[in-house]
């Protein structure tokens, strides 16, 4: 199998110098480069030059607006991994229609679950036509039923249909280009809208402003292609600056991580973003044989983003990682936003994660950001990460709740203002109103500080833990936690629910247990509420649950509000009521099998 290659010799490279998706695709068809997906074992699926893309994508746009597709209709796209997805998503572009791009799981492991949260997010799209891989059709079906889907099928039935007076009618400008669901959509989904002309701005400033590319980069991602930092990041800006691009799928990661560093190491990529927790991962299965075996001395952009950056983890990787090369200053942490299209902040290349540690009381107590400096006798202080400055053209302000813009080093609420925000959430004009102004700035939801126009992030507002009048972090709570041998990375949740008895917030941790073992289970409670006591001085319900009970964002994100609203309706069922239920329900299953 042919691979597309890693460079255009003969072809002029141009970083989102285009008006839209469509022109830029024309161009870089004219090279040799596109996208590479790989299996969980490293070993090539498939390929595509953008020049297969481009023609593979026209051919399939005349099928779409021959089977009466009006322009600016919807198309929703499960999202996998594959060749499909790209076909499908361009041929939009040139049809004049949306595409709408859905999680293969939305997050969840339960069936029902998933056929719900796709559910609602078609009800919003309200798409004509969906698309799904051949194992997939019967779930969409599921979740589109009554819903005035005209057609839903695989990859092959929209290929097989005819293309006789099909004309091409791709977008402008200041046309559509897709509607992304964001990572926080659960019930009520946030559908949001992007123009051609908001896409292509944050492309160009990515490329040219964030990361200065080159002709001689190339990226790797397993980063699913439903979210903004897959989407944009690792299909769409690398189109737009001709570059290619090696894929694994985002579930192949999750089973054997070190394969992404395996390509990263193979076709000497140089750019490659995760969350933290994909270091984690890689960190982890690097086990007792350490970090060799790689060759990453290439990687001169280890991009992190997508969730709250944890410089300790960071740290690990880049010290494990060092005998493959890895150098901890390719790390660059940013700041962005489905709301923002992508990208709004990026830490200046080559100078790794910059800390700033603070004063823990003062930022509890008063949300003042004390800087902790050598000497002093601060006992109790929190390190948080500086996700660079606003990227040219973009603004970002601090306010209070009476939207006055705050001083340095005082944390408030984020806004940003630039020329990639979304035209709004689609059809949801009352949630478009409370987060975007009418002079251009979007409230991100998000907390945090600013220093010498550096944006630090705390957390997001919503699930902020007021606690005997301090401000106590959720995240800072489930990281202390997971520290414990016995707790793993992204299995606890922390949030606070109102108490009737004494009128004050009660903290709450949910986590996961992995044993069954009573006394084990009495200890780990203990260890928890002592490392809460120390972390954070307060007192706190610990409720342990089995594994993989709790809920994740379509990107991959723990979703805090979904397990608070779990363990307030009672649907959170604690571990030893679910072992109890277990054997007391073991002798009735064997009766109904006797009988």
């Amino acid at each position: 199998m042919r691979l597309a290659d890693g460079d255009n010799p003969a072809l002029p490279q141009r970083c989102g110098e285009f008006a839209t998706l469509t022109e830029g695709l024309d161009y870089a068809a004219r090279g040799r480069t596109g996208y590479n997906f790989f299996s969980g074992r490293g070993e090539p699926l498939g390929a595509l030059t953008y020049r297969d893309v481009r023609e593979r994508a026209i051919d399939l746009a005349a099928k779409l607006v021959a089977m009466g597709m009006p322009r600016g209709s919807r198309l929703a796209i499960l999202a996998e991994t594959s060749p499909d997805f790209m076909i499908f998503f361009f041929a939009c572009q040139y049809a004049g229609v949306i595409p709408v791009p859905l999680p293969l799981s939305a997050g969840v492991s339960n069936h029902q679950a998933h056929v719900s949260r796709l559910r609602a997010m078609i009800g919003s799209a309200q798409p004509i036509a969906a698309v799904a891989p051949a194992s997939m059709v019967h779930v969409v079906r599921e979740a589109g039923r009554g819903l005035g889907v005209e057609m839903i099928g695989s990859p092959n039935d929209f290929y097989a249909l005819p293309r006789d007076r099909g004309d091409l009618r791709p977008f402008g400008p200041r046309s559509p280009c897709y509607i992304q669901y964001s990572s926080g959509s659960t019930t009520e989904p946030r559908g949001v809208l992007l123009s051609q002309r908001a896409v292509i701005a944050n492309a160009r400033a990515i490329s040219q402003d964030g990361l200065r590319v080159t002709a001689g980069d190339r990226t790797t991602s397993w980063l699913p292609l439903y979210h903004d930092m897959g989407l944009i990041g690792f299909c769409i800006t690398p189109m737009l600056c001709q570059l290619t691009v090696d894929y694994i799928a985002t579930a192949a990661f999750a089973v054997r991580p070190l394969i992404w560093l395996k390509l990263i190491s193979e076709y000497r990529s140089t750019i490659s973003f995760s969350p933290t927790f994909g270091y984690e991962l890689c960190v982890r299965r690097a086990g007792m044989n350490g970090g060799t075996g790689f060759a990453l001395s290439n990687w001169r952009v280890a991009g992190v983003g997508g969730e709250m950056v944890r410089p300790e983890a960071l740290q690990r990787f880049a010290d494990v990682f060092a005998a493959s090369g890895f150098e901890a200053r390719s790390f660059v942490p940013s700041y962005g936003l489905a709301e923002a299209s992508l990208a709004v902040s990026f830490a200046p290349l080559e100078t790794g994660v910059a800390v700033d540690t603070v004063d823990r009381e003062q930022y509890e107590r008063c949300g003042r950001a004390i800087k902790v400096i050598a000497n002093t006798r601060v006992r109790r202080v929190r390190s948080f990460t500086r996700c660079g400055p606003a990227l040219p053209g973009y603004t970002i302000e601090v306010r209070d709740d009476d939207n006055t813009v705050l001083p340095d080093r005082t944390i408030g609420r984020v806004l940003v203002r630039g020329p990639s925000l979304m035209s709004g959430y689609y059809r949801n004009s009352e949630r478009t109103r409370q987060t975007l102004s009418a002079d251009g700035w979007l409230d991100t939801g998000d907390m945090g500080y600013l220093i010498d126009g550096s944006l630090v992030i705390t957390g997001r507002r919503k699930d902020l833990i007021i606690c005997n009048g301090r401000n106590i972090w959720p995240q800072d709570l489930e990281w202390a936690v997971e520290q414990l041998a016995d707790v793993r990375s992204g299995s606890v949740a922390a949030f606070s629910v109102y108490d009737d008895h004494d009128e004050n917030e009660r903290v709450v941790l949910v986590v996961e247990c992995y044993s069954n073992d009573a006394m084990m289970q009495h200890d780990l409670r203990n260890n928890i509420h002592s490392v809460i006591q120390r972390t954070a001085a307060v007192n706190c319900t610990v409720v342990l649950v089995p594994p993989r009970s709790l809920p994740y964002t379509s990107s991959g994100k723990l979703s805090r509000a979904s397990v608070r609203a779990q363990y307030l309706s009672g649907a959170i069922k604690p571990q030893m009521q679910a072992v109890r239920d277990d054997l007391s329900a073991a002798p009735q299953r064997k009766r109904v099998a006797a009988g």
